[in-house]
């Protein structure tokens, strides 16, 4: 009985940190290297004071009032994602960042420099000055199983890379910590997670990078049990948007999706509980030109399953504009293949490259969104540069090319169809714009009323 018991312990021992005949060692050894630490000096511009008092000030004295800087410094991770130092991150961990330190595993440090970032997805893209860097190669995220290993890789605190194994726990989860619009399909895992580890890598007992590591859930601020990482196809589609068109490039279905309960099938007398109800579409958008319908059920995505609204945007968010995919529907008894052809969120067809102008004629002005560059500048992830002021209360005012407008009543503005919302928002014709000079240096607000 002894010797049988022994032969157990050995077996357990032999088999400790393996899975599936493959051992977590290996797949660490891949991945610890090419994870990095990320140090970001935050800039917040302004505070309550500033902003409330700020234009009576400016009203009182004449000119402008700079605004001073809250500073402060932010921790979190990074995958290096190619040899000539590429680095994928959260946004969350470097956004408004105006300097940014790398440290890697075997303690060099670089400074990096912005490339691109999306909160809309909380992906960020950095670059270092570097040519032969360990790297890491995305995976396909759609073929992770829930139940496979996985490893969550980070490097919290300024150390060398730290490693932490557990299963993938459910996948296209939707725990709404990004915001209203945003893209929330998160891969669950009960790998530990901390802070400081966000931005970091996920990857299977193969080494392949599947998701970065974004959020935890917990009450304390500390790892409880469950962390969450934003899927590896989502992740290297907004990277590639960064490098070839410069911004993200968001498709739309143009639905009004619903989740199908038995309170919506029994509503809609649905006779099936999979799959995502089709609440209304949106007109000239891409499901009715394709000949989506109200009250159809959508099956899968390219064959991809799709059973929550999380799944949907998350099957969707891996394509662009112009992008043509197969959406399987359920209508009445019968299932149908729709081609679709993807649209941006104005229902065009086409790819919209950061920095092209547009005129607002209720304005008076020709913009462009912020290239990186500017972002940088101004310490801002979002704004509108007058790039011509053409006619209007802004040429009235003898305002020059040299600003640009941050938000439109109170909302932060970055693209044509954001402004144009921002603007109709106002009551009675008002229109509060809060604006900064090019430096980014100083900040007014600008009130006038326009129908």
């Amino acid at each position: 009985m002894k010797k049988v018991f022994f032969l157990i312990c050995v077996m357990i021992v032999a088999l400790q940190g393996r899975a599936d005949g493959v051992n977590f060692a290996d797949a660490a050894e891949k991945t610890v290297n090419t994870v990095v630490h990320i140090q970001a000096e935050i800039v917040t511009r302004g505070n309550s004071y500033y902003d409330f008092f700020g234009p009576l000030l400016e009203q009182i004295y004449g000119g402008r009032i700079q605004v001073p800087d809250n500073v402060s410094v932010g921790f979190g991770s990074g995958v290096v994602i190619s040899p000539d130092g590429y680095i994928v991150t959260n946004n969350h961990v470097v956004e408004n960042a105006r300097k940014i330190v790398v440290t890697f595993n075997d303690k060099h440090k670089r400074e990096a420099r912005i490339i691109g970032t999306d909160p809309t997805t909380d992906i960020a893209l950095i670059k270092v000055e570097a040519t032969d860097l360990e790297f890491l190669t995305f995976g396909d995220s759609d073929k992770v199983r829930v139940g496979e290993w996985v490893l969550a890789v980070g490097n919290p605190f300024n150390l060398t890379s730290t490693v932490t194994a557990g299963i993938v726990s459910a996948k296209a989860r939707n725990i709404n910590i990004l915001g209203e619009g945003t893209i929330e399909s998160f891969i669950q895992t009960d790998a530990a997670v901390n802070p400081g580890n966000s931005g970091g890598a996920l990857v299977n007992i193969n080494g392949d990078l599947i998701g970065i590591n974004a959020a935890i859930a917990s009450r304390t601020g500390s790892y409880e049990g469950y962390s969450f990482a934003i899927p590896s196809n989502i992740a290297k589609k907004v990277v590639e948007d960064f490098l070839l068109y410069g911004s993200l490039q968001r498709a739309y279905l143009g639905i009004v999706p619903a989740e199908i309960t038995e309170e919506l099938a029994e509503q809609k007398n649905l006779d099936m509980l999979s799959g995502v109800y089709v609440n209304d579409v949106y007109d000239d958008g891409a499901a009715q030109k394709a000949g989506i319908k109200k009250g159809d059920i959508i099956l899968s995505i390219n064959d991809i399953t799709v059973d929550t609204r999380a799944q949907l945007i998350g099957a969707i968010g891996q394509y662009r504009p112009g992008d043509k995919v197969v959406v399987k529907v359920m209508r009445g008894d019968k299932e149908r293949n729709i081609t679709v052809t993807l649209a941006n969120m104005h229902g065009k067809e086409s790819i919209v490259k950061g920095g092209e102008s547009f005129y607002n004629e209720r304005l008076g002005l020709v913009l462009e969104p912020l290239s990186q560059e500017m972002k940088n500048t101004v310490k801002k992830n979002y704004g509108l540069k007058i790039v011509e002021v053409k006619d209007g209360i802004f040429k009235r005012k003898g305002l020059n090319n040299d600003c640009i407008i941050l938000t439109v009543n109170n909302q932060k503005v970055s693209s044509e169809q954001e402004l144009n919302t921002a603007l109709s928002s106002g009551r009675n014709g008002k229109v509060r714009i809060e604006m900064t000079d090019i430096s980014g240096d100083f900040l007014t607000v600008f009130e006038f009323y326009s129908r």
